[in-house]
Parts: C-alpha cells; structure tokens; sequence
C-alpha cells in the first residue's frame, strides 16, 4: 500500500480522474501495476513512443478502481492541494518502503564519479515539503531548491546517500558508492602528492638553472677566479652535475658539506654574478667625457 501511494503522489496526477505514472524505465511501471494489483486495485501499462524514446505509462482510469483506490488513500480526489496523509504508514517500513519507490518515480542520482547528488523531482510544493522533513526526520540532511519550475529536494553528502540508499533498500547501490568514494578520495590524495613534486622539481630545476646563468656570468667576464676557493669548487662541481640534487652533491664536496651549506654557497655566487651586473650596468649608463 504504501508503495501504491508514493506511485499515486509523485506521478504525473492523481485525483478523481486516476492515477497515471510516467516513466522511461518499463520495469518501475510493471512495479506499479503490480503494487495496485497487490492492493486489489487494477491499471493499466502502456508503451508509448516519442522522438526521444519510448515512455511507459502505468494508470488507473477505471471509474470502479478509482473509488476503491480513493477509500484506500483516505482521499476525495478534488483535494485543492494533494498532501501526504501519514495515516497511510503503520509501520517504519511503510516509510521506507514509501520513500524508496518515491525515489523509483521521480528520483534521479548523478554518476559517484563526477559528483555526489541524489534529487527527488516533483511539481508539487507541500509535497516537496513533506519529503524533505521525512527525510530530514531520519538525518539524511537534504535541501530543498526551485529549478526550472520542478522542487528539487536533494541530498548531497555522500555519507548521507549511502545512507539513504540503505534505508531505501538499495545497500548494493550504497556499498558501491562507497567504494567509489574511497577511490576518489586515493587518487585526489595521489593527484595532489603528484602536484606538490612537480612542482617541487619545478622550482628545483629552475634554481639550478639560475645558478649555472650566475657561473657562466662570472665565467664570461673572468670574475670567477677572483671568488674564494670554496666557491670555486662549488661552481666548477655545479657545472660538471647539472642534473644532480643539491643533497647528492652536496656530498661530493671535499671535505663533504650539509645540502643547506651547500645552498649558501650557491646563494654567494648568484649575488657575487649579481653584483657584477650592476656594475656593468652602472659603468654603461655613466657618460663618457
């Protein structure tokens, strides 16, 4: 009954014309059908086709079946508004049982591996309302937004979906997004670890290339010789180990010096080749008289 009812208020209208379901999936009209068979009431599933494929259409039109229909739901049929009647639930299972086929009726889940969203369509307001605090009842934490004309009520936590999915009765479903988190979540820490050498071998090749511009400087203007011995022998090493880490070389020093004594020897010779550029500067913008 209680999944005969959720079929009755997120359909396409029920009220004392019927009942009609529209759906592109043929096995959630069938679930319909047979829902009201199991509550004595008849409908009818018909396959109808359209430019953008075919659609399904569960419905209760029979005059006869619509009065036994409306006594089982507590409804008149001319409601202004339609409204979930809670004495249509007599047990936690009713609820989930109205919840889950709600979401086979109007529900919708984006791909896990884009993005976590599970949203429940309706053009119906109070309806909308009423979902969202039933939802919200069991701490599922969903929102409620107005797009293009439809009431989205939405879950967006994937901790909250795989719950969800549980009480609807769908665990496979949850554990799969599950898996899919936990996967999403190793390879955005991969993705970032990946991000932070790159760029950690970026800065590294860009200041062993400043360096070697600093020595051929001091090369070219015959300043390196007059640098202390110690600074020459970095220079030289630097030159003969282009592609060698700072640690790596620092250790064929001799005698063998720290990587950060090392890093101070280097920071020596590109000020050394920094001041010498100033003064070529200088002495180029000094009028000659």
């Amino acid at each position: 009954m209680a999944a005969a009812y959720a079929v009755a208020c997120f359909g396409k209208y029920f009220d004392d014309r019927g009942v009609v379901l529209q759906t592109e999936n043929e096995g959630v009209a069938q679930f319909a059908q047979k829902a009201y068979r199991r509550c004595g009431i008849q409908g009818n599933v018909l396959r109808k086709e359209r430019p953008t494929g075919a659609v399904f259409e569960f419905s209760v039109k029979d005059p006869n079946e619509i009065e036994k229909m409306l006594d089982l739901f507590c409804h008149t049929g001319k409601e202004p508004t339609l409204r979930i009647r809670p004495e249509n639930f007599k047990c936690q299972k009713c609820m989930q049982t109205f919840i889950a086929t709600a979401f086979l009726c109007c529900g919708t889940m984006t791909d896990p591996e884009k993005s976590y969203n599970l949203e429940f369509l309706s053009t119906r307001h109070y309806l909308s309302q009423q979902l969202e605090a039933m939802l919200a009842e069991h701490d599922f934490h969903p929102h409620r937004a107005l797009r293009k004309g439809a009431n989205t009520v939405y879950v967006k936590a994937a901790d909250h979906i795989e719950d969800l999915l549980t009480f609807m009765g769908a665990g496979g479903a949850a554990m799969r997004i599950m898996d899919q988190r936990l996967y999403n979540e190793m390879r955005n820490k991969t993705n970032r670890l990946s991000n932070c050498e790159t760029a950690n071998l970026g800065k590294s090749v860009q200041a062993a290339v400043q360096v070697q511009m600093a020595i051929e400087r001091l090369q070219e203007a015959g300043a390196l010789a007059t640098l202390p011995e110690t600074l020459r022998q970095t220079a030289k090493l630097r030159m003969q180990y282009p592609d060698l880490p700072l640690a790596k070389l620092a250790q064929k020093m001799d005698p063998p010096v720290s990587k950060a004594g090392l890093s101070h020897r280097l920071k020596r010779i590109q000020e050394a080749a920094r001041r010498l550029q100033e003064i070529s500067s200088s002495e180029k913008e000094t009028p000659h008289v």
